[in-house]
């Protein structure tokens, strides 16, 4: 009798992760497999999807609160992930098929030269996963295909148009874990600024809207309610390398010469559009867009940057008496209603 209920017992290794398990659950942590799809882009010859796959992510948010516990429970979710590495990932657009590798923290990247006639405005998107011959996880997403605008929009996060305090750590983190993406705040007029940029073409076509942010891919779903909530156009999304919980007092820091990259990408993804850049004083974006302006000459019509650092003030005089000096349009402003003006002056608005 002893013997088979030493035989039925769970193993130590088992049990721990019986009830780890049970724990993440416990936290609205999805134990199971998961592939998420970001917003991609493209044109009629290029494009390109990124995502992530994850052995274990927090299931999406669909409850606020406004007590301090419970959001500081929400944000620290965010970062309780396990990323599914060298994983292999199938894209599927139309017929076509490509196969991507996930690498150390679980993103995979996949571009392609689409086949057969490409439509204008957003497409959807899958990714698989097949763990084996029964088990394949989906992940949905969708690609945006912009219109011949003359224009296009590439946009700075935190202190750009969501008060964020990035250049004070401790401010920073202080918001993060005491509000959420429906308490968070933009600045006063500052979609309103967003939301007449990307109606504001010519023929009355959007103008396709990047936000490119040093902000963790952690945040996706985060920045898409604030988003959303705030009325700001929607777009796509080009975040920096996931980070793990131990590194979350880090999070907004990362290296900002991939925001250069990616930006560049976006230039010469589109090369017959001109880009607007919005972004402001507080880490490193005087000197990425400077650099912008003088690598890719004709380019940049104009660079708005909010002043919200009094020890950055200096230093990004400088810089921005370089773009000036290159012929591009510089607006180094405290208040959206500011940036507003100089728009409609310089026709991009009505």
């Amino acid at each position: 009798m002893d013997e088979q209920k030493e035989q039925r017992a769970t193993p130590p290794d088992k049990l721990i992760k019986k009830w780890g398990h049970a724990l993440l659950e416990r936290f609205r942590i999805n134990t199971s497999p998961v592939v998420k799809v970001y917003n991609g882009f493209g044109t009629a010859a290029h494009m390109e999807i990124t995502g992530q796959v994850f052995h274990w992510s927090p299931r999406k948010q669909e409850k606020f609160s406004s007590r301090f516990y419970k959001n500081t429970l929400s944000l620290l979710r965010l970062f309780l992930v396990k990323p599914f590495r060298k994983a292999e990932v199938v894209v599927h657009w139309n017929d076509q098929q490509m196969t991507a590798v996930t690498d150390d923290t679980g993103h995979f990247h996949a571009i392609w030269k689409p086949e057969g006639h490409v439509s204008e405005g957003w497409h959807d998107i899958k990714a698989t996963l097949c763990l084996d011959k029964q088990n394949t996880i989906i992940g949905a997403g969708q690609l945006l295909v912009p219109p011949p605008t003359k224009f296009a929009i590439a946009s700075d996060i935190d202190d750009t148009f969501l008060v964020s305090h990035s250049s004070d750590i401790v401010r920073r983190l202080y918001v993060l874990l005491t509000r959420n993406a429906r308490t968070r705040r933009p600045f006063a007029d500052a979609a309103e600024h967003y939301q007449l940029l990307a109606q504001g073409d010519d023929d009355g076509r959007d103008r396709p809207v990047f936000y490119v942010s040093s902000s963790e891919w952690n945040l996706y779903d985060y920045i898409r309610e604030f988003v959303h909530n705030y009325q700001l156009p929607d777009g796509v999304y080009l975040l920096s390398p996931l980070k793990q919980l131990h590194e979350f007092w880090r999070s907004g820091h990362g290296k900002h010469k991939t925001k250069y990259d990616r930006i560049a990408r976006l230039l010469n993804t589109y090369p017959e559009r001109q880009f607007i850049l919005l972004g402001d004083d507080s880490q490193e974006d005087p000197n990425i867009y400077s650099k912008l302006v003088a690598d890719f000459p004709g380019r940049i019509i104009v660079v708005y940057l909010r002043h919200v650092s009094k020890s950055k003030l200096a230093a990004t005089r400088v810089q921005e008496e370089a773009i000036k000096a290159a012929g591009v349009e510089i607006c180094y402003f405290t208040y959206s209603k500011t940036a507003i003006i100089h728009s409609r002056k310089m026709g991009l608005i009505k």
